[in-house]
């Protein structure tokens, strides 16, 4: 139980991975106040929600990571996918396009951005 306490993201992450999603989330609620301004801590809910195919709740935490942490590629590149899921094209481009000002040789951004722009 002590472990619990010294590093409840790794306890998100290992619940997550065991495929307990209900008790991740349950988790991570119980903890959210206590981690408002940790983006890792964000990310790793966010990616929860969208793992258990919730978009629509995993959009708030990935907005709220990218407020605290704006270059980290792999939020960058799910966000980008939940607003893909949510029909957001445009904020699908805004994020693609900061993809590409960190990573200007990112190839999966440059396809992304291509096929979003054509439609």
């Amino acid at each position: 139980m002590v472990g619990l306490f010294k590093h409840p993201k790794r306890k998100i992450r290992k619940l997550t991975a065991q495929g307990n999603y209900e008790d991740a989330i349950k988790l991570g609620k119980s903890l959210e106040s206590e981690y408002s301004d940790d983006s890792d801590f964000m990310f790793i809910m966010g990616s929860v929600y969208f793992l258990v195919d919730e978009p629509k709740n995993a959009l708030p935490y990935f907005e709220k990571a990218f407020q605290l942490n704006s270059d980290d590629l792999e939020m960058l590149r799910l966000k980008t996918n939940v607003h893909l899921a949510l029909e957001q094209k445009s904020e699908a481009i805004d994020c693609c396009e900061h993809i590409l000002k960190i990573d200007p040789k990112n190839d999966e951004a440059h396809d992304l951005l291509d096929q979003l722009e054509r439609l």
